[in-house]
């Protein structure tokens, strides 16, 4: 049996590979190793590895490493600290191959610690862009210590090719999230509600707005400019998420709390809502506003506008119902307008998401089945001929 160890260090994370971990599990020929990191662990973000256990998964290592710190020297320990965790965990479980998915810090010291180790990595959605952020050169830097690729799109995968990995090894699947949209029995409005212990409204807006990374103290600003904007709207709702353990995440959390202490009758909050309860969430607001990756990726198979706001996604894949704007109050007022408006409803019934339509994690675990590792390592850089 090949032993693929899986890492996770966050909720939605966690949530895209659910169905993946779960098909691995059940495999005859595949050893599942589960390793929990990162925000998993810690209180301030909801111990989510307590839905992982529920969900029936054994976890076969945890590897402490977040710091009570969000600034960017605490992020660096974090990451050395799980570099030491990783490198102790593979020495115990000695998996065959590594499979991770993204762009996360975490993600680059466990991708570090298994390259040194001799281990070949399997990497889930490279090949993206995220202009504003420092997941990006992280991404790239997974994708070079990597030797098999698992891309979202026909675009994607040429870009990692374009970075020199062999096209025998690179994979376009979709992403295995919409597996876990499709098997999943959502809760229905009712249900819904009672689940969160709040009513929801005429209009209802699913907020999650996290910091731009490679930007310099812009998250109170910007998020200030998003609560503005939204402050003025009649019969409507607001479900907020809370950020990652970014840089300057706290700012957001406060303003969050905040925000929700003067308007309880109309805004709840949440760490983290679990993965039924967040998808059930986008069958039934109107709109998904911020800036994570979930109102690109997601809300498109729920046929939901959403609102992407400023940087952090800007060079991502977007499907027609997804409207750009800038990090002001105008520019946020106008393009909630535009979501609302007759024409643009009436683009949704007809919106395709452009990350696959299901079956991506069953591809993937046919490529870690039957792929011969033999001499996996070593890699020749591709050339593109031009």
């Amino acid at each position: 049996m090949r032993k693929v160890c899986v890492v996770t260090g966050t909720r939605a994370e966690y949530g895209i590979m659910q169905t993946l971990i779960k098909i691995i599990s059940e495999d005859k020929d595949l050893d599942l190793q589960l390793v929990v990191t990162g925000m998993h662990l810690s209180p301030e973000f909801g111990l989510t590895y307590k839905e992982i256990e529920k969900d029936g998964f054994k976890i076969s290592k945890k590897v402490e490493m977040l710091l009570s710190s969000d600034s960017e020297v605490g992020i660096l320990k974090s990451m050395g600290l799980a570099q030491i965790g990783f490198a102790e965990a593979f020495v115990e479980l000695r998996p065959d191959i590594v499979l991770v998915l993204g762009d996360r810090y975490e993600i680059f010291s466990a991708v570090s610690a298994a390259m040194v180790s001799k281990i070949p990595v399997a990497h889930l959605h490279g090949g993206e862009a995220t202009e504003g952020l420092i997941d990006e050169p992280i991404r790239h830097s997974v994708t070079k210590m990597s030797h098999l690729h698992f891309t979202a799109t026909e675009t994607y995968r040429k870009r990692v090719i374009q970075m020199g990995e062999n096209p025998e090894r690179v994979f376009n699947v979709g992403t295995p999230l919409i597996d876990n949209i499709l098997k999943l029995d959502l809760l229905n409005r009712k249900n819904f509600e009672e689940a969160i212990n709040f009513k929801l409204n005429e209009k209802n807006l699913m907020i999650t707005f996290h910091p731009v990374t490679l930007e310099d103290n812009t998250a109170e600003k910007q998020f200030r400019e998003l609560l503005e904007a939204i402050t003025g709207m009649g019969d409507t709702n607001f479900i907020f998420t809370k950020p990652n353990s970014d840089t300057n995440g706290r700012i957001i959390i406060q303003q969050i709390d905040d925000f929700v202490s003067k308007n309880p009758h109309r805004a709840c909050a949440f760490t983290s809502l679990g993965q039924k309860r967040y998808l059930s969430a986008l069958s039934h607001v109107d709109v998904v506003l911020g800036n994570s990756s979930s109102g690109l990726t997601e809300a498109p198979s729920f046929k939901a506008a959403t609102v992407d706001i400023g940087d952090r996604q800007k060079g991502r894949i977007k499907a027609t119902s997804v409207i750009s704007c800038e990090p002001t109050k105008e520019s946020i007022g106008e393009a909630l307008k535009k979501a609302f408006s007759k024409d643009f409803q009436s683009i949704l019934k007809d919106v395709k998401n452009p990350y696959g339509e299901g079956g991506a994690s069953k591809r993937i675990v046919d490529v870690l089945k039957n792929f011969d590792y033999t001499n996996i390592l070593k890699k020749k850089f591709y050339d593109i001929k031009f």
